[in-house]
């Protein structure tokens, strides 16, 4: 449909505010009729209205996603502004909505029709869409993943381009689809969104051209030396350069590398990505020189990781940091990061990491978490202690209390919380009477925390570490101030974070340091290595986290909480698909822990629901469920203890397997494959998996298929196998009720633990 005449978005004639107000006032006549394209949680109502919708908008078939996207998308908004003062075009900005029904109908249609993109190429475009596609931007080797929606963009890209629209141009309203003409100085020539019709916009987008005077620029493409292609800000050149390095020998590749390190500010940042993937030594060595010269803001994350390189030398280490800190004058991202490497570079003042490694690495056992003997010479003096004025006998008692505390602290939670603060009274009272020193910083830090007070425990804590507590202590006490300090100075960031401040790049040594010596101290937990995980991943240091996980899994090689961080370091370094292979060199080694089947297992069931999630031939998904359940019965067989969590996922896993045959259109596999699943495990058969779907949902769906085929036979087993169930399990759907009462999975790992522990 054309707007009138009289409704036209005439950049010429209106004012910024009043063709804005054209498209609200066009939103609420549309919304009076139903047929709004749709905005973030926008509700469909049934019937004639959602038949107009599809009417006008049909949804893209399996065919039309097959097709290419044919507009062509900057990579940056930074970008797409270079490109658009030198060629003279307007920018396009266009706003996606997956699952919203006209965004789906521009996506897998509009956006693959060649007489779109003809329209469409008289702008710079740019695509916002806050919805991932693929699970990673780059493979191992650097090269760009591109969006499969999208085309030229990563999800990477066309997700960090959507804030700063959103704060530029989008008026505080999330809406989808939408489409915004902006000039060459800013100003905004149309803003399209609740669009009547496909038509509506297709004509606000050719009259922002035809109506506004020719700026375009003469092509002068054909003109450039390498240097000015290196340096260009254009997709199309950005690609062009790509291609060279990637079907170039070594000396074409030097010779990119040499011109890239004199681009400036226009660092091809992608390009230097793929240099320092290289395999040639040489060549990463220009690649790191190149990146330690850029002005470019868009190489913090590639400097991040190369910072983040192990095996990279002190003096490029120096460089790479310095360049980092150059760029965070002008960003306070680049700044915090620079902070943080700074800082984990550090060596930690009040915390030697070298002496205590030597001291807690020894063969001799570890002291135990409570020594009654030790503590029931000053329990039983203990009126005479407190009558008397002794600050070193008063101090005695309090660690005494402290120790029964904790003692009792899982047992008789409400009996410890009165010795713990027992204990807190009396160290103070040692305090009066003058006595000081770490031992007493530690009472005081212990009892504060299990109070609750955690203030108090991290600023005593503080004071431990600091006045001389020795280094050669593996005790419990020990452990629990030092947990208590790395968490003082975590605190003490994130306070600076919430501030907008930087802080001192020794409190991310201490952090660093200190949580080092708890990953090996005798009494350090998995919990605190997951916080130093989490940590150091907060602050953008992922290659250091990579090494604290690796070490994690070692020493708690049956952690879930580790194993499920490692699952997201594949996803997001490899995809997917490098998740049951990574489990496979695990257990290739000799030395593999016995519960790894069940982490293996697990892997192969994310590995098909993933497989199904993103419409893989299905025969991958049913091979996936089948080797998790392998692994689950190897589980079994290898801790038979375990077997409830096993059976737990391998009634889920033939759940999945059920859905996939009933999708296939074999219902008899299907049910054959369900009356599995509630045999092996019953109680799980609500469960749902990761697609949110549960056994009885599919068993539900199946009997209407199996009724509506009057495939009676059948349809008589699945009633029966689900009249035994328990009602509970059938009442509703999984998603609106609670887990059954004996669902190992609230949460099955941590069940596992506590056993095994």
């Amino acid at each position: 449909m054309v707007i009138p005449d009289s409704n036209r978005l005439d950049a010429e004639a209106w004012p910024r505010t009043a063709r804005r107000t054209a498209c609200i006032v066009l939103a609420i006549a549309q919304g009076l009729l139903g047929l709004n394209s749709g905005t973030l949680g926008a509700q469909i109502t049934p019937g004639a209205q959602t038949s107009a919708r599809e009417a006008m908008w049909p949804a893209p078939t399996a065919e039309d996603w097959a097709k290419p996207c044919l507009i062509t998308w900057q990579r940056t908004y930074e970008d797409a502004q270079a490109v658009s003062e030198a060629m003279g075009k307007p920018i396009l900005v266009c706003v996606n909505m997956d699952g919203e029904i006209a965004s789906e109908h521009y996506a897998g249609i509009r956006y693959r029709q060649a007489g779109i993109a003809t329209l469409y190429e008289p702008y710079v475009t740019v695509i916002a869409s806050v919805y991932r596609h693929t699970d990673r931007d780059y493979d191992e080797i650097g090269r760009r993943i591109l969006c499969p929606r999208f085309g030229s963009v990563t999800c990477g890209e066309h997700i960090a381009i959507e804030p700063g629209l959103y704060e530029q141009f989008l008026d505080g309203q999330r809406v989808a689809p939408r489409h915004i003409g902006v000039e060459l100085d800013g100003e905004e020539l149309y803003d399209v969104f609740y669009a009547f019709d496909t038509d509506s916009v297709f004509q606000a987008i050719q009259d922002g051209i035809t109506q506004r005077p020719d700026t375009l620029k003469p092509d002068q493409r054909g003109d450039r030396s390498l240097a000015e292609l290196v340096a260009s800000s254009d997709v199309n050149d950005r690609e062009l350069v790509e291609g060279m390095w990637l079907e170039g020998g070594l000396d074409r590749r030097k010779t990119l590398m040499l011109a890239a390190s004199d681009a400036g500010t226009a660092t091809p940042v992608d390009l230097l990505r793929l240099a320092c993937n290289a395999h040639d030594p040489e060549l990463r060595r220009l690649a790191r020189m190149a990146l330690a010269q850029s002005d470019s803001p868009k190489a913090v994350d590639l400097l991040v990781d190369v910072l983040s390189d192990p095996l990279l030398e002190e003096s490029e280490h120096k460089d790479l940091l310095a360049a980092l800190e150059r760029l965070g004058e002008g960003s306070v991202r680049a700044r915090r990061l620079a902070v943080v490497h700074r800082g984990l570079a550090g060596r930690s003042g009040t915390v030697n990491v070298t002496r205590w490694l030597s001291a807690v690495d020894t063969d001799a056992p570890a002291p135990p978490s409570f020594d009654r003997d030790l503590f029931s010479g000053p329990l039983e003096k203990q009126d005479e202690i407190l009558a008397g004025n002794d600050p070193a006998e008063h101090l005695s008692l309090a660690e005494a209390l402290l120790g029964f505390a904790y003692e009792q602290h899982a047992d008789d939670p409400p009996y410890a919380n009165l010795l713990f603060m027992d204990a807190r009274s009396t160290a103070e009272t040692a305090q009066q009477l003058g006595a000081y020193g770490w031992r007493l910083e530690a009472v005081l830090s212990i009892a504060s925390f299990y109070l609750g007070d955690n203030s108090a425990a991290q600023a005593h804590s503080v004071a431990a570490v600091e006045s001389g507590m020795p280094m050669d202590a593996r005790d419990w006490n020990t452990m629990a101030v030092l947990a208590n300090f790395a968490g003082a100075r975590q605190e003490a960031i994130r306070a600076a974070l919430r501030a907008g401040e930087t802080w001192p790049p020794e409190w991310v040594t201490d952090v660093h340091a200190t949580c080092l010596v708890l990953a090996r101290h005798p009494h350090g937990t998995e919990e605190q290595v997951v916080a130093h995980h989490d940590f150091l991943v907060s602050l953008g240091a992922r290659g250091e986290a990579s090494q604290i996980l690796d070490e994690g899994l070692d020493r708690f090689p049956d952690s879930w909480e580790l194993h499920e961080r490692l699952r997201r370091r594949v996803f997001g370094a490899q995809g997917f698909d490098q998740l049951e292979p990574t489990y496979e060199l695990y257990l290739a080694q000799t030395d593999a822990p016995e519960g790894l089947h069940y982490f293996a297992g697990y892997a192969s069931l994310v590995t098909a629901e993933f497989s199904r999630r993103t419409g893989r031939d299905a025969t991958e998904a049913l091979r996936a469920y089948e080797r998790a359940i392998a692994h689950f019965e190897e589980d079994i067989a290898k801790l038979p203890a375990m077997r409830n969590d096993s059976d737990h996922f391998i009634a889920v896993a033939l759940g999945g397997k059920a859905r996939v045959e009933l999708e296939l259109g074999n219902e008899e596999a299907a049910l054959e494959t369900l009356l599995r699943s509630f045999r092996r495990r019953q109680a799980s058969a609500a469960t749902l998996d990761g697609l949110n779907l549960s056994a009885v949902d599919t068993a539900k769906m199946l009997l209407a298929r199996l009724n509506e085929k009057g495939q009676q036979e059948l349809a008589q087993r699945l009633t029966e196998a689900l009249n035994a169930m328990p009602a509970k399990l059938l009442e509703l759907p999984a998603y609106e009720r609670g887990p059954p009462e004996d669902d190992p999975t609230q949460p099955p790992w941590r069940r596992r633990w506590q056993r095994q522990r």
